[in-house]
């Protein structure tokens, strides 16, 4: 290996200093290098050098091989986006040859990480910041992306369909196209989240959410209506599948349980916030369904504003490589990288890992598929209830737009039940986590799988005229309980069993999860006019038991099925 300390002919005070800390690295050890740099250099301290034997970079994907003659050199290593995608479309001159072609090899790469208290690694962010960056990132699932729009947009059906002349199932596609946007987009931005940085998909994706609601309020006909839910949810997706990257980023797997409980929270009682104020705003022949997207839009843009201000940038690998960026300009010496800029130099390599890994992990880890399976089902039972809620109580209790809103406020009771258990589940990791691993998080997901069938069929047999209406509303509770718990064990145990790629797994799940949401609710109305709102019911409860054994297998197995996953196995061994 040529020898990480050998200096240039000219001399450079900033390059001095980093090389006396560096003459290590001819042995192959590690450094923790606290460098002598000028404090004006924009340097961070308590940095570690490394060479390519002695670098353990969880955030590569393990798919790739980065051979030596692969890895980018050093006039590449810098190249901009456009020049990349210059080079992937028309390739490159003779002058980018490889090493073998000119008869010489380059000096050996130095590789840089955090050290373990350096202030600018996320992990080691304070708790003031981490819980700000928390709460912006909850925020967008709880009002400005995801639950409260997805939910709310139902109760405005009577005066839309008025005012555009369309029919209820028109109207209900608005419903379907949103989660199928949501679904399928997070398949390419999850993986650029983190391939290229959380903030500028939170930054674009809220300001596409924003317009959204614009397009939707003033669309002149149900079509226009239907391409924005689509990119609408589109945008929202940022909301669920990058939110639990983003505190997978800042928080250790020992920490995470509130932070998580926190955005299940706002995820599930936001589905539930929706279309209560929904309701009553429909109620209002003043207001209606534009005013549900107006005032939407206000809060949304408040969120937007928000983001600008306070929200950073939170993966690691990205701020990593920003810092090799500075120490290649400032000691001219381009030898300094981070590990994952050698996965990154290859466009066609990058836009490939970036497009596929998803589904890669859906399909390939049954870790990923048993939980998006189980989900999955879960979620389009949950929009099924949602699109049944208004008939079973205007046809049986007569309940007028307002009050059938209201009886949503049983999935903010049902979230906060969920988060109150969660609290008991977060002793039970922390006492078993050394023992059991990722899997002291499914304990109470044990008990959510019989939970979700047991509330369904309360609400399924509820489902008659002399059963009072608490009596659906328990079984409704009971139901989002349930799921509330299986959505803050899915996204709690991916994280920890994925880390650095957890916004992809999340994205794999969520692509099973949208696909539910947007099949169940097109079948909805039949369904319930064919076999009755009793009888439907009881057939998704059945349907519900049938996947009891999912969090069980995982519970006793999870170990075993993990070791053989190598993104898993990649994470779990770095950690």
């Amino acid at each position: 290996m040529t020898s990480a300390g050998k200096q240039p002919s000219h001399s450079n005070p900033v390059r001095e200093g980093l090389f006396q800390s560096l003459d290590v690295l001819t042995a192959g050890e590690d450094v923790s290098a606290t460098t002598t740099l000028d404090p004006t250099s924009g340097f961070e301290e308590n940095l570690l050098f490394k060479s390519l034997e002695n670098t353990r970079e969880p955030s590569l994907d393990p798919r790739i091989s980065l051979r030596e003659e692969f890895r980018p050199t050093e006039d590449e290593i810098d190249e901009t986006l456009p020049h990349r995608f210059g080079h992937l479309i028309f390739g490159r001159g003779r002058e980018k040859s490889s090493r073998a072609e000119k008869g010489a090899k380059e000096d050996e790469p130095i590789y840089i990480e955090f050290g373990p208290e350096n202030e600018h690694n996320p992990m080691n962010f304070g708790n003031n910041k981490k819980w700000v960056i928390t709460a912006i990132a909850c925020f967008s699932t709880l009002l400005a992306f995801t639950a409260s729009t997805a939910s709310s947009y139902n109760p405005g059906f009577g005066s839309m369909m008025r005012d555009l002349n369309c029919t209820e199932f028109q109207a209900t596609i608005g419903l379907s196209v949103y989660a199928l946007g949501f679904g399928i987009i997070p398949l390419v931005t999850a993986s650029f989240s983190e391939e290229f940085g959380r903030l500028p998909l939170y930054i674009g994706s809220g300001i596409g959410f924003l317009l959204m609601y614009m397009m939707i309020a003033l669309a002149p006909n149900i079509q226009t209506v239907l391409i924005a839910r689509f990119i609408q949810g589109a945008c929202g997706s940022t909301g669920a599948t990058m939110v639990g990257g983003t505190i997978a980023d800042i928080w250790s797997p020992k920490e995470r349980g509130l932070p998580m409980s926190y955005f299940a929270l706002a995820a599930v009682g936001g589905t539930g916030l929706g279309p209560i104020f929904a309701g009553w705003i429909e109620m209002n022949s003043k207001l209606e369904w534009k005013w549900i997207q107006w005032i939407q839009m206000i809060i949304c843009g408040a969120y937007v504003i928000i983001l600008f201000f306070f929200m950073k940038e939170t993966r690691s690998s990205i701020l990593l490589t920003r810092i090799a960026k500075k120490l290649r300009k400032n000691t001219e010496d381009h030898r300094y990288r981070a590990r994952v800029e050698d996965e990154r130099a290859s466009l066609k390599t990058l836009i490939w890992i970036s497009c596929t890994r998803p589904v890669h992990l859906l399909f390939t880890e049954p870790v990923v598929l048993g939980f998006s399976l189980w989900i999955g089902f879960s979620w389009g039972i949950l929009y099924c209830l949602i699109e049944s809620v208004s008939g079973v109580f205007t046809t049986l209790h007569h309940f007028n737009v307002g009050e059938t809103g209201t009886i949503f406020a049983t999935l903010v009771i049902a979230s906060v039940l969920g988060f109150t258990t969660n609290l008991f589940q977060e002793k039970l990791y922390q006492r078993n986590f050394p023992s059991r691993g990722p899997e002291a998080r499914l304990y109470l997901a044990c008990v959510a799988a019989v939970l979700i069938p047991a509330g369904m069929f309360i609400y399924a047999w509820s489902s008659l005229p002399g059963v009072p209406w608490i009596a659906l509303a328990i079984g409704i509770t009971i139901f989002f309980w349930g799921i509330f718990i299986v959505y803050l064990a899915v996204f709690s145990y991916l994280a920890d069993c994925y880390g650095p790629f957890a916004s992809s797994a999340l994205a794999g799940q969520s692509l099973a999860r949208n696909l539910s949401a947007t099949a169940f609710p097109l079948f909805t109305t039949q369904m319930y006019r064919n076999l009755n709102y009793k009888w439907a019911n009881t057939l998704f409860g059945i349907l519900a038991s049938l996947m009891i054994p999912i969090p069980f297998i995982l519970f006793f197995y999870g170990p075993t099925i993990r070791m053989k996953s190598k993104f898993s196995r990649a994470v779990m061994t770095a950690t």
